[in-house]
């Protein structure tokens, strides 16, 4: 009875509000046309397209020295490419070099295998992470590690092994940064997104090659499940192995380093969260993963990201594969639109160097594992740049123009 009364004094106070003249309802006026749409789906942001790829799909990016390199992973498809090209006049050549770049009968520790994740120190040394992995293949001994390519010289001057216990048979090495300030040569951070369910972070010393794998068990680290993402307007969940992945999904996968390298910011790719660490605990191989967790910090969420990267005032970029998007994260924990448009599919690698952000887009949302046995990606992949600084932030909430 008395909910009975309170839903009809509600009803009472309403009515007169949704009355006209001699008590007859009317609707409401019509929205306007320029008002009536979502400004959220509208292509925004200025982009240019450095490269068009008909061949394999791209996946790491790095400049350095005005040079641009890009990296051809062989995980998904074991193509018969360069692993790792420099991109010179709209044209892709093997670097370092055919030897250790193209497919050949060479032992696995000495040529690049499936590079994925690229960065450079301060120095401007170009660094990758070779994930060793060749579709359908094991992973076979030597084949993933982390490479040092010095640009002045277009040699390899470090060439690390990952090896067990570091290294899983399921293991995905997937991304990395350079941290020059610990360490006698400096140390490397590597994120094992993992092909199965066993991600971690990977710290290796550049000096002695000493190696170690951290915070395997915290959830920072591992795959939110269930976990449903919208993909090209499809709900798609994770939650194995009662739902089959469906997207893009794993553990720890997008790293960055903040400009004084004093922290290092993470994500896993199958969640929304955005998490950091000092370096100095980090970096640090006396520590136990007790005292690693205790340094932790949950920075909020910050959407789906692939890759991460950071420019000189700490903004974090933020690859987002559910809204064609890149975002950006600044110092006070906001975000900006940078760039949206159908065209930015599954964003992948990115970086920034000086004021232009570099980002590839792989489609591999659209990978055969994916969908059926169906390749659905279409070439052109793409290589865009947009300014890290424009005349305004993208506002979605404003009407667009046309």
């Amino acid at each position: 009875m008395t909910m009975s009364m309170h839903r009809r004094d509600l009803f009472r106070a309403i009515l007169p509000l949704s009355m006209g003249m001699g008590g007859v309802a009317r609707a409401a006026e019509p929205a306007r046309d320029a008002t009536n749409r979502d400004h959220g789906v509208a292509p925004s942001g200025p982009f240019d397209i450095v490269a068009r790829f008909d061949g394999p799909g791209p996946s790491g990016i790095a400049v350095t020295h005005g040079r641009i390199f890009v990296g051809f992973p062989r995980h998904a498809v074991n193509h018969r490419g360069a692993t790792l090209a420099e991109l010179k006049g709209g044209k892709l050549y093997p670097y370092p070099d055919v030897t250790h770049s193209m497919p050949s009968d060479q032992p696995p520790a000495n040529r690049l295998m499936s590079v994925h994740g690229m960065t450079t120190d301060a120095r401007g040394r170009l660094w990758a992470i070779d994930d060793g992995k060749l579709a359908g293949q094991p992973l076979a001994p030597g084949a993933a590690k982390v490479i040092g390519i010095d640009p002045e010289t277009d040699r390899i001057f470090a060439s690390i092994i990952l090896h067990a216990p570091t290294l899983l048979a399921d293991s995905h090495m997937n991304d990395l940064r350079v941290d020059l300030t610990h360490g006698a040569q400096g140390t490397v951070y590597v994120t094992d997104s993992s092909f199965g369910l066993s991600p971690a972070l990977v710290v290796v010393d550049i000096a002695t090659g000493r190696q170690r794998r951290v915070l395997a068990d915290h959830p920072s680290i591992k795959a939110e499940r269930p976990f449903m993402a919208v993909v090209e307007g499809r709900p798609l969940v994770f939650d194995p192995p009662q739902h089959p992945p469906a997207f893009v999904w794993g553990g720890v996968d997008g790293i960055t380093l903040s400009p004084d390298s004093t922290t290092l910011y993470y994500s896993p790719l199958t969640s929304r969260r955005l998490y950091s660490i000092p370096t100095d605990l980090l970096a640090d191989f006396s520590k136990t993963d007790v005292q690693l967790a205790a340094g932790i910090r949950d920075l909020g969420e910050k959407g789906v990201a692939d890759g991460l990267a950071t420019d000189a005032k700490g903004r974090i970029y933020t690859t987002n594969f559910e809204h064609d998007a890149i975002f950006r994260r600044n110092a006070d924990g906001t975000f900006d639109t940078m760039v949206h448009d159908p065209r930015i599919l599954s964003p992948d690698g990115i970086f920034v160097d000086g004021d232009m952000v570099y980002c590839t887009l792989g489609q591999w949302n659209r990978l055969g594992g994916l969908n059926g046995g169906h390749d659905l990606r279409v070439p052109p992949y793409y290589l865009i740049r947009f300014p890290t600084d424009v005349h305004g932030p993208v506002d979605t909430t404003k009407p667009a123009h046309g």
